[in-house]
């Protein structure tokens, strides 16, 4: 079989399954910006993709296709080649659920209820054991389908120790790593075990070249390097020396696809939506968000900033709908769990407190649904995103480039977003819920002609680096 000159590692892969009432498998395109990059790519160069399957479906897509490859099962791939890995249950939950997913990303994020979390005990030792077989299972299927000095793109923190694993083994080959994610300061990422920090930070220099969404990211990656193995680090040309070579660390800021969104967004199911939205919010003035329930989004205290606002200036009071939509993430993680009620609760209590007859201040939908939230985009005349820790945050991005008649940005200063548009947002601490509803006031109240300035800044700035040539880019950064 043919080897690819590119690949590609992640764990969600560029296609999903699922299994109808007769048995059939039905699947389905993804999205986000990385499924964007690699689909232009490879109409025009030899790639496969690496992926885990996620669930039974997916298993059994994998079972059926020969070596795993969906692509010689019959799947339209849109020209990729894609090998999908039947992890085993057991190694996966502890991979990604108990080790990525309830530690690696509340380090990264800065989370952890330190009192009580984490707890780094004989358990999580054989878990980490686990993250060390699913990482072996991405490697080997790498080395399987890479041709001799092919590139290799390895995503996020899923997936931090393969680059040295690959090394190890074939030296010819030209590795990046790319974090999706934040990175954790010293002082927060030497809460982990010392030998389980180590190994992160050695599994990534394996890489010739390391991606961060933000400077600070990728600051605080080489002041980990220089702390906790330790080694030299060359600040001004951000580069690491490590086994005798010389590691790049640099900065790719992802960017909205804006011609794609803008497509789909002219469709005649957000049309549906948009005119279904605006008989349901009447002529008030609309404070958007998007997301997922994720600790890290900070959709609680950005609700309580809204009730605020409706408390202090109770002149907005029947002119403002707040429409928050907030599907459910990562379920097999209890703080999540939690936390989605909590979201619930307090719209709950808002809606008690201000609702009127014909007016309801808070408009909250559980589900994804991306029409619907494209129709938002274009209403919207004020973005809400004030996450506690993010690694960019994609909607703050492609929101205003939507816009139909510009929309003013509330944002927080660590979302990774904030070093590009933060010069035309309104900047908030994501702790401070009055300063966050001073924000949405000043927003709300903002001229029309000012605003709508401000937005096609935000879109100029937000649409510099769009997908393709983000992922272009970390590949140059090869040769």
């Amino acid at each position: 079989m043919d080897k690819a000159q590119i690949l590609v590692a992640s764990n969600r892969g560029p296609v999903s399954f699922s299994i109808g009432e007769d048995g059939s498998l039905d699947y389905r395109r993804g999205g986000g910006g990385l499924v964007s990059g690699l689909s232009s790519v490879a109409e025009t160069t030899d790639t496969l993709w690496v992926c885990a399957a996620l669930s039974e479906a997916d298993r059994t897509a994998a079972a059926r296709a020969p070596e795993a490859r969906l692509d010689l099962a019959g799947f339209d791939l849109g020209g990729m080649r894609v090998r999908m890995l039947d992890i085993p249950p057991d190694t996966f939950t502890d991979a990604y659920t108990r080790v990525a997913n309830s530690t690696l990303w509340f380090v990264h994020h800065m989370l952890y209820d330190t009192p009580n979390k984490p707890r780094f005990d004989a358990a999580f030792r054989a878990q980490w054991e686990g993250f060390r077989s699913y990482n072996a299972a991405f490697a080997e299927a790498l080395l399987t389908g890479s041709a001799d000095n092919a590139r290799v793109a390895v995503q996020d923190y899923h997936l931090a120790l393969v680059p040295r694993m690959l090394r190890q083994r074939r030296p010819d080959l030209r590795i990046t790593h790319f974090s999706h994610t934040p990175w954790a300061p010293p002082e927060y990422f030497g809460m982990l075990p010392g030998e389980v920090g180590r190994e992160l930070l050695e599994g990534m220099l394996g890489a010739d070249h390391l991606g961060f969404l933000s400077r600070r990211w990728a600051e605080a990656f080489l002041h980990c390097c220089e702390t906790f193995l330790p080694i030299d680090v060359d600040w001004d040309r951000r580069t690491v020396e490590f086994g005798g070579r010389l590691v790049h660390v640099g900065v790719h800021a992802l960017g909205a696809d804006a011609d794609s969104l803008r497509r789909r967004a002219a469709a005649a199911d957000v049309e549906e939506w948009r005119t279904a939205l605006r008989e349901r919010v009447g002529d008030t003035r609309l404070i958007v968000r998007v997301d997922r329930t994720e600790l890290s989004k900070n959709i609680v205290r950005g609700m309580e900033a809204y009730r605020e606002l409706l408390r202090e200036h109770p002149e907005w009071q029947g002119r403002v709908t707040h429409l928050a939509f907030a599907y459910p993430s990562r379920g097999d993680v209890p703080e999540y769990r939690e936390y989605t009620e909590q979201v619930q609760r307090v719209a709950k209590e808002i809606n008690q407190e201000f609702a009127t007859a014909d007016w309801t201040p808070l408009v909250l939908e559980l589900t994804d649904d991306f029409p619907r939230s494209l129709a938002a985009y274009r209403m919207a005349d004020v973005l809400l995103i004030n996450p506690i820790r993010d690694g960019m945050n994609l909607v703050a991005k492609e929101a205003p480039a939507l816009s139909d008649d510009g929309c003013a940005l509330v944002l927080s200063t660590e979302a990774g977003a904030a070093d590009e548009l933060g010069a035309n947002s309104f900047l908030v601490n994501p702790y401070d819920i009055s300063q966050t509803a001073g924000a949405l006031r000043k927003a709300l109240e903002m001229p029309d002609d000012k605003r709508r300035a401000r937005c096609e800044r935000l879109v100029e700035s937000g649409t510099a680096l769009p997908p393709k040539r983000w992922f272009e880019e970390q590949l140059r950064a090869l040769r």
